[in-house]
């Protein structure tokens, strides 16, 4: 029996909408899952305030609009997050991560308890590029960097690995600067009120974000001096020049470059190695749309967090290229002096 014009229109449409909702859910394996956000920093971190966030608009941005649930794994300054990510976790793209920004690169300082290849994570973005100052209290007698060349910086940090105290090295190092490192504060916090009191008189890696948002009265009045910045983007804001911009010697600047790396990566995302590419494609472009939100980026406007300047994934993957590729001569001196910090 020959069918009518009618059903035969009427079968191609309805296999026309078969296969649509074929590819529909093919192009959804999210779709009524569950993706694990692991973050490698304490609960009330700034690292843990931006991933929550992320993570309450990241599912509108997925097809399937699965349910994206945060968890802290704070340990061995981010590595044990970092380590777990790559050699524990589930490659199935339902487990992503957020880890400390200078992880990616401690391999690269020979750092033997991090126990991956920064390569082959799957970068799928930052939601922001960071600045660092090297900053004195006004009452120290010092007004540029010149003329901290001959004086002696006693500077705050909360131990001799940490960050304030490797910038305070690097940066002692590559522009002959007497540094004295006070590492016994607690917190970035506790060595601010130290700086106010008089104990210390400043900090090498305090976040222009952070001061802009947390201590905006200190910038309003000069309560604090920046000698020099370092970072990713230019910020007219800051009264100070950038390190780049002093270093002419191109030994010198690979060194910079290396060092200041992680503030490129910002707060950087991945998800493990070998997760179907797929799937890694799905989540970068949901963290870019993420980023380009509205409505996120009027939160993070109200809880004064630095989205301003965010990196898509192939942006890190490209800047973790860029960075062991540099010259061997600028990476021993940059490993020498990260080693000063891990002597007992």
């Amino acid at each position: 029996m020959l069918m009518s014009r009618f059903q035969i229109a009427a079968t191609a449409l309805a296999g026309l909408a078969l296969s649509s909702m074929g590819a529909l859910a093919q192009e959804s394996p999210y779709k009524g899952a569950q993706i694990n956000f692991v973050v490698s920093a304490d609960a009330g971190n700034s690292y843990d305030m931006f991933a929550r966030m992320i993570g309450r608009y990241l599912p509108r941005h997925i097809p399937g609009q699965p349910l994206v649930i945060v968890q802290n794994m704070p340990g061995a300054g981010g590595l044990r997050a970092a380590n777990w990510l790559y050699n524990v976790a589930p490659k199935d793209g339902l487990t992503i991560g957020m880890i400390n920004n200078t992880l990616p690169f401690d391999p690269l300082y020979s750092n033997k308890q991090a126990q991956f290849d920064a390569a082959k994570f799957n970068w799928l973005g930052s939601p922001s590029k960071e600045n660092a100052l090297l900053i004195v209290f006004h009452t120290v007698p010092v007004k540029n960097l010149e003329e901290a060349k001959s004086r002696e910086l006693v500077l705050s940090a909360t131990g001799a690995g940490s960050t304030p105290a490797f910038f305070a090295r690097v940066l002692s190092s590559l522009f002959d600067l007497k540094v004295k490192i006070i590492p016994g504060y607690k917190s970035q916090t506790e060595g601010f009120l130290g700086m106010e009191r008089g104990e210390n008189d400043g900090n090498a890696s305090p976040f222009w974000s952070s001061l802009s948002s947390e201590f905006p009265q200190w910038i309003e009045q000069k309560k604090i001096r920046p000698l020099v910045y370092y970072g990713a983007p230019r910020v007219p804001e800051i009264e100070a020049p950038h390190a780049l911009d002093l270093l002419k010697d191109p030994e010198k600047r690979a060194i910079m470059e290396i060092a200041q790396a992680g503030l490129g990566m910002g707060r950087p995302m991945l998800a493990p190695p070998s997760v179907d590419t797929g799937k890694v494609s799905i989540l970068r472009k949901a963290v870019a749309a993420t980023f380009a939100d509205e409505n996120y980026k009027a939160e993070c406007a109200k809880a004064r967090l630095n989205c301003a300047s965010p990196s898509t994934g192939d942006e890190l993957a490209a800047l973790v290229q860029q960075i062991y590729a540099s010259p061997k001569s600028a990476v021993d001196k940059i490993t020498e002096i990260y080693m000063q910090g891990q002597q007992k």
